[in-house]
């Protein structure tokens, strides 16, 4: 249930209804907007009288969600979520970028990487410590040591560091050492997993799941985000269909789906979407385009010979390239990187 309050009501009058309401055993979520107050009213709602709520002055209007999702919709947080990492704002006029390696594969290989890719504008890097893959055979990454790489990477460059966790008992430990925790495609409704997230406050990077809806995918950032950490990013990266030129589809319509169902931020994966490095670019400016608050990409420095993933990573150069190109389509649509 959204209660929509009168521009300008009175912090006491305010105060009396979220009190009132908590009586009834609801939660509330105050949004402070600019124009008027909304109040996110989240638990039995059914057995509130919506009519008798509207008797209090200060009150506009009473209007029941019909979404499952509540958090993480628009209508609770009308105004864009900015979800900051370690000094990095994700959301807003500034576009984030993420990149960096498919994986971690040595100290040389990620430090020169995350140096480049700074030089060129980058303002996170990412690297894959543990691998989640198809094949049991393939490469499955270098795991803690991975991590502790990542960590040396971020000493030399102060990058923030973007990595996916696998297992609901490496909570902790990434809750300590990585800046922005991504949930993977594979994980997106590993649910137990979820729950463990919402016990931090570390943002999130969310991606959405291989033949995932829209709705699935904002109802797994709602099992975060009803968990207490509100700092939740999706991911678009491409979903399943019947087509097989690609590796996926990317979908980028669900860009400005997304920001009309809902505040979270939103960024794109234009690599593992293809997984073919010559279609990074103009997916790239397509997201941006399209509304995109931000975009992932894989970068290394020796594609033909990375461990994995390689057809779909570019270049330092290339990536140097990519960011001038996003610059212009940026200034168009009124953001800067």
């Amino acid at each position: 249930m959204i209660v929509i309050l009168k521009p300008e009501a009175p912090k006491d009058e305010i105060q009396s209804i979220v009190s009132e309401l908590k009586s009834m055993g609801m939660d509330i979520q105050v949004n402070e907007g600019v124009e008027c107050t909304v109040l996110g009213v989240l638990g039995n709602t059914f057995e509130i009288d919506a009519d008798a709520l509207t008797l209090h002055t200060c009150v506009d209007r009473v209007m029941r969600v019909s979404e499952p999702f509540k958090k993480a919709n628009r209508k609770f947080h009308p105004h864009d979520s900015v979800i900051d990492v370690c000094g990095t704002r994700i959301g807003g006029d500034k576009l984030a970028v993420i990149a960096g390696p498919c994986s971690v594969e040595s100290e040389e290989q990620i430090i020169s990487i995350a140096e480049d890719v700074k030089k060129s504008g980058a303002t996170l890097l990412r690297g894959g410590a543990f691998k989640p893959r198809t094949s049991p055979y393939s490469f499955q990454g270098m795991e803690f040591e991975g991590l502790q790489l990542l960590k040396e990477a971020k000493a030399v460059t102060g990058l923030p560091i973007v990595t996916e966790i696998m297992s609901p008992k490496h909570v902790e430990r990434f809750d300590a050492d990585v800046d922005l925790i991504q949930v993977g495609a594979r994980n997106m409704q590993n649910f137990d997993l979820l729950k463990e997230l919402g016990h931090t406050k570390k943002p999130i990077l969310l991606k959405r799941g291989l033949s995932s809806t829209i709705e699935e995918w904002l109802m797994s950032a709602e099992y975060i985000m009803a968990g207490g950490n509100e700092n939740v990013i999706l991911c678009e990266r491409g979903i399943r269909t019947f087509e097989t030129y690609t590796r996926n589809t990317l979908d980028i319509s669900a860009i400005p789906a997304i920001k009309k169902l809902s505040h979270l931020p939103v960024v794109v994966d234009p690599s593992h979407a293809t997984g073919m490095n010559w279609m990074v670019t103009p997916l790239a400016i397509a997201a941006i385009a399209a509304g995109a608050d931000g975009i992932m990409v894989e970068v290394h420095n020796d594609p033909k010979n990375a461990k994995c993933d390689g057809a779909q990573s570019i270049t330092p150069a290339e990536f140097d390239v990519v960011m001038k190109q996003l610059s212009s389509i940026a200034g168009i649509s009124g953001r800067v990187l």
